[in-house]
């Protein structure tokens, strides 16, 4: 589990085919290695990977065809600047939002202005994500906890502000036309969820029938 709140931004050193995965090695001379250890996950643009060797300054990582598929990992290339945030801990102060690292999709930003000090950004994300979003809710974009400032249809809208494009990858890659990993608020998923269950079991006739009738109860002194 993550919070959105980058630690450090690393670069990618290698992206490596194995066998129709890939072998990714970033580097990093901000994130502190000294308590990472294989097995790890650290969120990478917003993806949790699982750490299968690391050094002072680097770790590698094994991303499956299906990661690929469904992220925008396949456009880095060496040089890229990218998220880090290593797995929250207990003890860690909840700074931002509930984040999985388990990326829904790919969105693309549409627009970019400067806006006062800060940097307005729109993100159109996939039609199917889109009823997961709310205005003045939590969205990830690339491992980053942002709250939108307004939802319209598939179009996420955003206030950057200077701190936050500092100490992330988004003054260095965020222009019109780039892919950004999108996860929406797990909180959303888990009620439509709910939600749906509730009126499935509703609709269906034939579901399993209380076992604790008011004969059950008189018989057992319940009831009178």
């Amino acid at each position: 589990m993550f919070t959105g709140i980058i630690e450090s931004v690393g670069k990618v050193k290698s992206m490596q085919p194995t066998g129709g995965d890939i072998r990714l090695t970033i580097e990093s001379d901000g994130l502190d290695f000294t308590d990472v250890k294989l097995g790890d996950s650290i969120a990478s643009n917003g993806i949790c990977l699982t750490v299968v060797e690391f050094g002072s300054n680097y770790y590698s990582v094994d991303v499956s065809r299906e990661t690929i598929a469904r992220t925008a990992l396949a456009d880095l290339k060496p040089g890229h600047i990218v998220n880090l945030e290593k797995a929250m801990l207990p003890t860690t102060r909840f700074g931002g939002h509930i984040v999985a690292g388990h990326v829904d999709g790919v969105g693309v930003v549409s627009k970019l202005q400067k806006d006062a000090r800060s940097i307005y950004i729109e993100v159109e994300i996939p039609h199917e994500l889109a009823h997961y979003t709310a205005t003045k809710g939590s969205i990830t974009l690339d491992g980053i906890s942002l709250t939108t400032n307004l939802v319209r249809d598939n179009i996420v809208s955003l206030n950057i502000i200077p701190h936050t494009a500092q100490v992330t990858n988004i003054a260095q890659h965020w222009l019109v036309g780039a892919k950004v990993n999108v996860e929406v608020d797990i909180v959303a998923r888990y009620l439509e969820r709910l939600l749906n269950k509730s009126q499935t079991d509703t609709s269906n006739t034939s579901s399993p029938q209380s076992a604790i009738t008011e004969a059950f109860l008189a018989d057992n002194g319940f009831i009178k």
